[in-house]
C-alpha cells in the first residue's frame, strides 16, 4: 500500500477510536469507574446541579476526627512509608497523629466562612475529606481564614495582605477543594464561590481560582489522593463513594464557573479547518528493527484567550508524557505547548512503516463560542512515521554471505594491454520489508598493490538487494607474477544511528605479465645492462626479476639472464 493511502487509513482508524474513547481517565489507575458520570452531560447551571446529585449520590460521610487516621491513606507520601505530604508547603512528616503537634487539619474553607463548629464528630463539609488538607500548625495559624488570590501570583506560599496564596504546587488543589465545596455543599450549607472579597459563607477569589485551575492542573497526587478518598478497595475504613468531579472533569469548569462561549480552539500544524478540526504528519528518525526509537515531538497551538484542558490520547504503538486529560492552557496564557510522542516497545520489532498517532480533543463543553470553538472544535490528529530498517548485509554472493572473493586474472603479454574483470559486492540484508542500505568504504591494499587497481578508492553506498560492481585491473607494463588483497569495510547506513560495522569484504587478486623475452626486463627487446640492473636491485625479494617464479630473485634468474644475455633468453 503507498505510503498516502497508509496514512489515510490510519487517520480514519484514529477517528473511530476516538469516539470509543471515555470522558476520563483511561487505563490511569486513579480514574472513575467506567461510566461513573454518564448522567453528568449538561452545560453552565443544569452541568452544576447533575455534579451536585452525582456527587451526593451514594455519598459515605466522614467526621472531622476521622480524618485524624484517614489522611495517613489518603495523603501519604509515595516515596517514603509512614509519612504524609502537608498542604501549602509539601512537606513530608510522620502520619501518626499526635493531637495536632505535628501537623494539623486545614479547612480550605474556613471554618469561620462555613455553618457550624467542627468537632471529632462533625460531618458535613467541615468533616469532608475533599475539603481538609493536613496542614503545617504554623502555617495554618498564619492563613487564618484568609481567601486565596490572587490570579498571577506565582512562588511559595505566603500572606498577600488580605488574600493569601498557597504556592506553585498546591493553587489548582486548592481551586478544585473549593470548587467542589461550592458544588457539593452549596445547595445544603449556603456555601458559595465569589469574585472579590467574600463574607458571611463565601470564599474567594473566584477570579483567582479560575486562573490557577489551569495554570496548575491536578497532578497524579492529586488524582491518587481524589481516588482514594472515594474508594472502599484503597481506603476500606473511610472510604467517602464520592470523587471531586472536577478533578475527573477538569473540563467543567468552564462551563460551571465562567460562560458557555469558551473561544478556544487547537490545532497542529499551520492551522485549523472551519471544524477545528487539523492534521499533521512528521516524520521520526528512523532505526533499525528491535532498536528504541527517539521521541519526537509537536507544536500544539491555542486559538483564542480562554483557559482549556485537552485529552492527549496516544493510539496503540504510541506513548506520551502528556497522555490524559490533565493538560491546560492558562487563562490568557501561553498560546503553544510542546507535546511529546514516543513508540510504545514493540513498535519498531520488525522492518517496515510504523506510526505513531496521537489524538487532541477539546474538553470544554460549552458550545456558544462558534464553529470550532469549545465543544465545537473537532479533534486533532498526529501522524509519526517511523521508517524501522532491517540490517544491511555486504557479500560477493547474492544469496549467501560471502566476505573472500578469489579472483585470477590469468596470464597476460607484457605491454600488450591491461586485463580487467568486474567484482560485484550484493547487499544481501534483510529479510525485511525495509533493508538500509550498505556503506561500502576501501580500506588497505596489501601485495603488490602497485600492479593492481581498482575503481573503487573512495564509499559507495548500496541499496537493499542491490549491487556494487567493481572493476579490477592487472597493469601490463611490468613482467612478473603477482598478487594482492584489496579490504573493504562495510557498514549499515550510517545516517542511521546505532549502524554496525560487519565483516570486512576482501578481493584476493592474481595475475601474470610474461614476455615473449622473460628476462628482458625493462622491455626494450634484448637482454642488456638494464635488465640487469633490474635484477640485482631487487635481489632477495619478489619482484620483476623473478623469472623462475620460485619467490624471491635469486642466483637462479641471474643465470637465466646472464644465458639470453643480447638476445631474449627463450
Amino acid at each position: 500500500m503507498p505510503l498516502a493511502a497508509m496514512r489515510r487509513v490510519a487517520i480514519v482508524a484514529a477517528s473511530l477510536v476516538l469516539a470509543s474513547l471515555a470522558s476520563a481517565g483511561g487505563s490511569d489507575p486513579w480514574a472513575p469507574p467506567v461510566g461513573y458520570y454518564d448522567s453528568v452531560t449538561g452545560t453552565g447551571a443544569t452541568l452544576k446541579t447533575q455534579l451536585y446529585d452525582r456527587m451526593r449520590t451514594g455519598h459515605t460521610q466522614r467526621s472531622y476526627g476521622d480524618f485524624r487516621q484517614s489522611a495517613a491513606i489518603h495523603d501519604a507520601d509515595p516515596s517514603t512509608g509512614g509519612t504524609i505530604l502537608l498542604a501549602y508547603n509539601r512537606a513530608s512528616v510522620s502520619a501518626t497523629w499526635n493531637s495536632g503537634a505535628t501537623w494539623n487539619r486545614e479547612h480550605v474553607w474556613p471554618q469561620s466562612r462555613q455553618p457550624g463548629d467542627a468537632s471529632n464528630s462533625t460531618r458535613g463539609n467541615l468533616g469532608d475529606p475533599h475539603a481538609l488538607r493536613p496542614m503545617n500548625p504554623s502555617i495554618n495559624s498564619s492563613r487564618g481564614n484568609k481567601p486565596f488570590g490572587l490570579p498571577d501570583t506565582i512562588g511559595t506560599y505566603r500572606s498577600l495582605g488580605t488574600y493569601y496564596f498557597v504556592g506553585d504546587a498546591d493553587r489548582g488543589d486548592i481551586a478544585r477543594s473549593l470548587m467542589y465545596s461550592d458544588t457539593r455543599w452549596g445547595p445544603e450549607r449556603g456555601l458559595a464561590l465569589v469574585n472579590g472579597f467574600p463574607s458571611g459563607n463565601q470564599m474567594g477569589d473566584l477570579e483567582s481560582l479560575l486562573a490557577w485551575h489551569y495554570l496548575d492542573t491536578p497532578d497524579e497526587f492529586e488524582r491518587r489522593r481524589n481516588h482514594t478518598i472515594y474508594s472502599s478497595a484503597h481506603n476500606p475504613s473511610y472510604f467517602t463513594n464520592n470523587r471531586n468531579a472536577y478533578v475527573d472533569l477538569p473540563g467543567a469548569v468552564w462551563s460551571v464557573y465562567v460562560d458557555q462561549a469558551n473561544d478556544s480552539r487547537l490545532f497542529v500544524g499551520g492551522g485549523a479547518n472551519p471544524d477545528g478540526s487539523s492534521t499533521l504528519v512528521l516524520g521520526a528518525d528512523p532505526v533499525f528493527a528491535g532498536e528504541t526509537p527517539a521521541t519526537t515531538s509537536f507544536t500544539l497551538t491555542r486559538d483564542g484567550n480562554d483557559g482549556v484542558y485537552y485529552r492527549v490520547s496516544p493510539q496503540p504503538g504510541a506513548t506520551s508524557p502528556q497522555s490524559g486529560d490533565w493538560n491546560a492552557f492558562a487563562i490568557n496564557g501561553p498560546d503553544t505547548a510542546m507535546i511529546e510522542v514516543g513508540f510504545a516497545p514493540g513498535a519498531a520489532d520488525d522492518s517496515g512503516l510504523a506510526t505513531a498517532t496521537v489524538l487532541i480533543d477539546n474538553l470544554d463543553v460549552t458550545t456558544g463560542g462558534g464553529a470550532g470553538r469549545g465543544a465545537n472544535d473537532a479533534d486533532d490528529v498526529v501522524m509519526i512515521d517511523l521508517m524501522v530498517f532491517d540490517r544491511s548485509e555486504g557479500s560477493f554472493d547474492e544469496f549467501s554471505d560471502v566476505d573472500l572473493y578469489e579472483l585470477d586474472l590469468g596470464e597476460i603479454e607484457l605491454g600488450n594491454g591491461n586485463a580487467s574483470a568486474e567484482v560485484v559486492i550484493f547487499n544481501i540484508g534483510g529479510p525485511g520489508a525495509l533493508v538500509a542500505d550498505l556503506d561500502v568504504m576501501f580500506d588497505v591494499a596489501v601485495g603488490d598493490d602497485d600492479r593492481f587497481s581498482t575503481d573503487l578508492t573512495g564509499e559507495e553506498s548500496v541499496g537493499a538487494f542491490d549491487d556494487l560492481p567493481i572493476i579490477v585491473t592487472l597493469a601490463d607494463d611490468v613482467a612478473g607474477v603477482f598478487s594482492a588483497d584489496f579490504v573493504y569495510r562495510v557498514f549499515d547506513d550510517r545516517s542511521i544511528d546505532g549502524f554496525d560495522e560487519g565483516a570486512p569484504l576482501t578481493i584476493r587478486v592474481t595475475g601474470e605479465v610474461a614476455s615473449a623475452c622473460p628476462a628482458d626486463l625493462d622491455g626494450d627487446g634484448s637482454v642488456g645492462s638494464n635488465d640487469l640492473a633490474i635484477l640485482l636491485s631487487g635481489w632477495g625479494a619478489p619482484g620483476a626479476g623473478d623469472l623462475d617464479g620460485s619467490g624471491e630473485i635469486d642466483a637462479a634468474d641471474l643465470a637465466t639472464l646472464l644465458a639470453g644475455w643480447g638476445a631474449c633468453a627463450g
